[in-house]
């Protein structure tokens, strides 16, 4: 952030050129908007947050300790809250970004209503979140300074030399609300056309990162449900090539491509891949097709689709739907031939979809892509798509018995039950659970954990804790009891709505523009002011 003197002086500087007609023009106020305004465009935002995930990345690379997080979120204001719980809880904002959730995008902001993740919704919606997340990010910086202003000259009219030496160290060392995010182009809404001309849309709009699978863009299923359907390799580095030339041409030369890959639970295929010789890969792609060999070409009937692959001549199984099935338990090695063939063509960072929270079962994965590019790393899904109790009661159940450890007293099929809570199987669980970012960081090469959907659900569980109290014999009671004491108690910045909204902001503008004759809404009867302690 520039210095708040040095730009002071080039707004004086400024003023003194216009000549007198700018005379009611304060230079400290113009250079006080100028630093809250701090990026004029998404694509200053872009370019910020690539190099801040390149940096990042590098620095994980040296220490695998160092993993990154974020939430998703469907709201700008959800987003601007998350960062403003962060700066106040960890006075850092560091190694901490959003995610921007397609399956969000789809179920809360398409103009149809709620929608399943199948890329059914209006693709600008996407663009359209990301800019309006980074429009309540920016608001969040604009409300912060400008009550670090207001203090400094609350500080210099009381004579405080040296709180107004700590408030200018403050601004001048401001750190924004504006993270990275990573933003869902799902299989790019279309061809490698359309997948570009959205990615350029995404970073206008302020992202520096784009995950993009390897689903067939116009049969698309959220990657933890049945009937996926991949594309051969061809197509899907195609599409990174188009995120690629979008960074380019809009100079975030840094821009950051998540290539997912949701071949573990895909056991479909639309189309016969394209191969020009044996071992190519598209003969590799085929060759995990399910099918009948031929020998004799009277095997051959009207109709039939034949493919050689992997030196054998096969009759694919075709489904009813026109597709092409995989051969069973086939799905790890297509993945791991899916994440070298991406990182070795233009991905920066893998996203393989499981169907379960597994440290081991990641790392086997992991280990054999990072045998040919060590640097391999990571987006992993902490997704509520899982069970995460159950799941982990169940790995140490299965640790405990095959390690020889009595499990007598623990029913495999209902471990969910609150009976366990309590328990030295519930503790074990819960612990590795806590510690499941770090060790999968560790031992399976993610660089960055997020959870697809977290405030989606709390924004449900809050609702029906305060719905069911206050319809109820509680009243208002649970909404003061449930969330306005607690918002005072925990020092929420929400508290103050008015605040939040840009009221004193609005008040401070009204100053400047108008001086003593400004309107203002922040005066005595404003009832905000019984909050103003909290």
């Amino acid at each position: 952030m520039s210095n708040y003197q040095d730009v002071i002086k080039s707004a004086t500087e400024t003023k003194n050129q216009a000549g007198e007609g700018w005379h009611a023009i304060n230079p400290e106020f113009a250079a006080r908007m100028k630093l809250q305004n701090r990026f004029k465009t998404g694509l200053d935002i872009a370019k910020y947050t690539a190099a801040i995930m390149r940096r990042d990345m590098a620095e994980y690379d040296k220490d695998h300790a160092k993993y990154t997080q974020s939430l998703g979120c469907w709201h700008g204001f959800v987003a601007q809250q998350k960062l403003i719980s962060i700066k106040k809880h960890f006075n850092s904002t560091e190694r901490r970004y959003l995610y921007l959730s397609g399956w969000m995008v789809a179920g809360l902001r398409s103009e149809f209503g709620p929608l399943p993740d199948q890329s059914m919704h209006e693709k600008t919606a996407v663009s359209d979140l990301i800019e309006e997340i980074y429009t309540f990010l920016r608001q969040a910086d604009a409300r912060e300074l400008d009550m670090l202003f207001t203090a400094l000259d609350d500080a210099r009219a009381a004579g405080d030399k040296a709180k107004e030496t700590e408030l200018l160290n403050q601004i001048n060392n401001y750190q924004t609300h504006v993270v990275p995010i990573i933003a869902d182009i799902d299989a790019g809404f279309g061809n490698v056309e359309a997948t570009y001309l959205l990615a350029k849309r995404m970073i206008e709009a302020g992202a520096c990162a784009i995950q993009i699978e390897n689903q067939v863009a116009d049969e698309k299923q959220c990657g933890h449900q049945d009937g996926k359907v991949t594309v051969p390799h061809d197509d899907f580095i195609a599409k990174i090539n188009a995120v690629r030339y979008a960074f380019l041409e809009l100079g975030v030369d840094d821009g950051v491509i998540v290539a997912r890959t949701d071949s573990l639970g895909a056991g479909l295929t639309k189309q016969i891949a394209v191969s020009r010789e044996e071992g190519d890969i598209g003969d590799k792609y085929n060759s995990f097709i399910a099918g009948e060999e031929i020998t004799d070409i009277a095997q051959v009937k009207n109709g039939d689709v034949v493919v050689r692959a992997a030196g054998k001549l096969i009759r694919p199984t075709k489904l009813a739907s026109g597709l092409f099935e995989f051969k069973k338990g086939s799905g790890v090695d297509r993945v791991i031939m899916d994440c070298i063939h991406s990182l070795q063509n233009g991905a920066d960072l893998l996203w393989i979809e499981t169907e379960k929270p597994h440290v081991e079962q990641i790392a086997s994965m992991m280990d054999k892509i990072r045998a040919v590019i060590p640097s391999a790393k990571l987006v992993y899904n902490n997704s509520p798509s899982f069970n995460w109790t159950l799941n982990f009661r169940q790995q140490v159940f299965d640790a405990w018995k095959e390690a020889g450890k009595d499990v007598s007293a623990y029913d495999r099929d209902r471990l969910m039950s609150v009976d366990y809570d309590d328990t030295d199987l519930g503790r074990e669980a819960d612990e590795k659970i806590r510690t499941f970012q770090r060790d999968a960081s560790e031992r399976a090469g993610i660089f960055h954990h997020l959870i697809t959907l977290p405030t989606y659900h709390t924004a449900a569980l809050s609702t029906d804790d305060l719905a069911k109290g206050y319809f109820d014999k509680e009243g208002m009671l649970a909404y003061v009891k449930g969330v306005q004491r607690r918002e005072i108690r925990n020092t929420i910045a929400t508290v103050k709505h008015q605040n939040m909204a840009g009221s004193d902001i609005g008040d401070t503008h009204k100053e400047y523009f108008a001086g003593e004759a400004a309107l203002k809404a922040g005066g005595k009867d404003n009832t905000m002011n019984q909050f103003a302690n909290h």
